[in-house]
């Protein structure tokens, strides 16, 4: 069923309560910028409590559907832009175009869901993910402790610190990592989750809703 069906749902005063809180969770599994519980997380924080008031039900769906609607039409500039860039010659993109198909922040408010990404995660997985012997884990932490203190304001050495930790794990999750170690690459790569929420947070708004 699509977003448009399960979203109509949700908007359906017929149906049992239940059912439209489950379209919502249908509408986040086709769009979840900042991973499916986190949506969740963060749609109940600022809309308030959906799973027991109606109006805070519907404040969520629009939340959620303003910032898909803005994810799309960041698709349609893309593509009109890969278009021209085709007609002058350019067939690949260049490595600096941001490709937005797969939604990496939310649209419209990418710093402050980030932000409560980073926290979701700090509350619910990250310890989880440590290990004595992971520097670059333990400096992702450092940097998630210092990004939360400051309100997505860290000075320019932890921002530093931040991108290093980026490249160690993405140097670290190669394909054959998933051969040889799955649970050391599943948590490799929730680890890069975490940094790059935390990317996102920290980055000047103007630069990150791009």
């Amino acid at each position: 069923m699509s977003f448009g069906n399960f979203a109509r749902k949700v908007r359906d005063p017929a149906l049992p309560h239940r059912r439209r809180i489950s379209a919502l969770r249908s509408c986040v599994q086709l769009y979840r910028p900042i991973g499916f519980e986190a949506t969740l997380s963060f749609l109940h924080a600022e809309a308030g409590p959906f799973r027991t008031d109606e109006a805070a039900l519907l404040r969520a769906l629009a939340m959620l559907e303003d910032s898909r609607s803005a994810w799309q039409e960041a698709k349609r500039a893309y593509a009109a832009a890969r278009r021209e860039a085709k007609r002058r010659g350019q067939r690949s993109p260049h490595p600096c175009d941001v490709n937005p198909y797969t939604p990496t922040h939310w649209y419209g408010a990418h710093r402050e869901a980030a932000l409560h990404a980073v926290l979701f995660w700090h509350r619910r997985r990250l310890p989880s993910l440590l290990t004595d012997d992971d520097k670059p884990a333990h400096d992702l932490r450092a940097c998630v402790q210092t990004c939360l203190e400051t309100d997505g304001h860290p000075p320019p050495g932890q921002r530093r610190l931040l991108a290093g930790c980026i490249d160690q794990l993405d140097a670290r999750l190669q394909p054959a990592l998933h051969h040889d170690d799955p649970v050391e690459y599943f948590r490799t790569r929730d680890l890069l989750t975490v940094a790059r929420h935390l990317q996102v947070a920290t980055t000047s708004p103007l630069l990150g809703s791009l």
